[in-house]
């Protein structure tokens, strides 16, 4: 069985959260934080065997404090990030174990995943090395100018919307972080297809959203019911009993 190592990157600044007092990350999504609840979609699969959580040099004494309780029943490596998502997942891969064959790279503010999902990108990556989630386009898209006066309409005939997990062979990620020359790139994708080596999509439901607002942390809460479930997480806090999580 293929081994993997999950990239968990959580060291952004959430400038568009709206809430001076907690990062995206950090917050509650109906009683459990948001990183959490996207941990434990990865930690107790069999193929992976590495889980690093990405986070920033000033929220690591208050992280650490604050979650030491789940840290410690949870295998969990912390790993400090840089100045854009590319530095910080960068700095991860550099302490990704020897033994991993493939890297998956999953936004810590996404946990509205499914099993099946997951299984589905995994299997893709080990068909064709590069695979990732993404969502089919399906507005209207527009293109405006900067008075904000549309220009044209752009066609959405062959456009989607990334997401994550985005999985990699690890040499294949390697090589494209090892060719970046400084390039800024939006997710590891452009990356990787700037090698150029070709990335499968495999087809997941928008429900797969990231929380960037208040308005997105809203909504995650209406659809932690929807997403599908094959069965509940044991719990992963100390004080918990062995029951069901609560959703």
């Amino acid at each position: 069985m293929p081994k993997f190592a999950v990239i968990l990157p959580a060291a952004g600044k959430s400038s568009r959260f709206g809430n001076s007092r907690e990062k995206k990350v950090f917050t509650n999504l109906k009683d459990r934080a948001v990183w959490l609840r996207t941990a434990e979609h990865f930690v107790e699969r069999e193929d992976v065997v590495q889980t690093i959580l990405v986070i920033s040099p000033e929220d690591e004494e208050r992280f650490k404090e604050k979650f030491r309780p789940n840290l410690a029943f949870m295998n969990i490596q912390i790993v400090l990030g840089g100045a854009e998502r590319a530095d910080s997942v960068a700095n991860a891969l550099a302490e990704v174990k020897e033994e991993v064959d493939f890297v998956a790279v999953h936004d810590g503010a996404r946990p509205l995943l499914a099993k099946q999902w997951i299984d589905q990108v995994f299997a893709k990556a080990i068909e064709t090395d590069a695979a990732i989630l993404a969502h089919k386009v399906a507005s209207t898209l527009k293109r405006v100018n900067g008075e904000q006066v549309i220009e044209e309409t752009v066609s959405r005939e062959e456009l989607w919307e990334a997401q994550t997990p985005q999985v990699f062979r690890k040499s294949l990620l390697e090589t494209a972080y090892a060719k970046r020359e400084g390039f800024v790139a939006t997710d590891e994708a452009q990356l990787v297809e700037r090698i150029p080596h070709p990335v499968s999509i495999v087809s997941c439901p928008a429900i797969n959203l990231k929380i960037t607002t208040q308005e997105d942390l809203r909504m995650a809460e209406h659809l932690l019911a929807a997403v599908p479930k094959e069965k509940q997480f044991r719990s992963l806090h100390p004080f918990a009993d062995d029951g069901p999580l609560p959703l």
